[in-house]
């Protein structure tokens, strides 16, 4: 049997993604005034309410809806954070544009687009203390789950836990990008604000697709 979701259920996924970042405002721009502006979770609620007003009412498919999210954080958000998880979102619409339905594989051609449309703009990685420390763990373990046989439920929740992982790792770094990488030894003992958001981002997403999977008998 294969697993896969219908691209038609766009509004709902970003609104799920919406609804996680709004709710955490404070607690991501808390940790965010810990070594940065300590804007960071009010940017990001900003840009996701920007979102989710447009889409409002709306019957969009997986990739208008990610279409629309990119726009409103490239254009709502002030700093790094817009163009990056924009470009993100971005990419990923790119790759789902054509298909109406998503099994494990396309969901991974998804992701792994994701992050080459967020690389083309920036050169960080994991140990930089940053959001890249959360999602490229969390491709990869995608990606190696589905290698050694695991199903498309299994490999989401095995992407969960390594963008946990990958978030908390982020406390014992030292930050080499941004604001943050000023202040040297003094970035270290928190968590990045980014990783953290990104985290939050990736884990409803897989609560989501999970809620939303079909199997067909191949």
């Amino acid at each position: 049997m294969t697993e896969y979701i219908s691209t038609q259920h766009g509004n709902e996924i970003v609104d799920s993604l919406v609804a996680v970042i709004v709710s955490n405002r404070e607690y991501l721009s808390e940790i965010d005034g810990a070594i940065g502006d300590g804007d960071h979770g009010i940017n990001m609620a900003k840009g996701f309410t920007l979102c989710a007003d447009a889409i409002k009412g709306r019957n969009l498919s997986l990739a208008q809806a990610f279409d629309a999210l990119s726009d409103a954080l490239m254009e709502g958000i002030g700093g790094s954070m817009g163009p990056l998880y924009g470009s993100l979102f971005m990419g990923m619409a790119d790759s789902v544009r054509e298909h109406a339905e998503l099994d494990a594989p396309r969901f991974l051609a998804m992701l792994k687009q994701g992050l080459s449309e967020l690389q083309d703009i920036s050169s960080a990685g994991v140990g930089d203390k940053c959001l890249m420390d959360t999602l490229i763990p969390a491709v990869s373990a995608f990606e190696r789950a589905l290698q050694q046989g695991a199903d498309f439920s299994a490999a989401l929740a095995q992407m969960s836990q390594a963008a946990a992982v990958g978030r908390d790792a982020t406390r014992d770094l030292v930050a080499k990008i941004g604001r943050a990488s000023r202040l040297g030894e003094r970035s270290r003992g928190v968590l990045d604000a980014g990783a953290v958001s990104c985290c939050l981002l990736l884990t409803r997403l897989a609560q989501s697709v999970q809620q939303r999977l079909q199997t067909v008998t191949a």
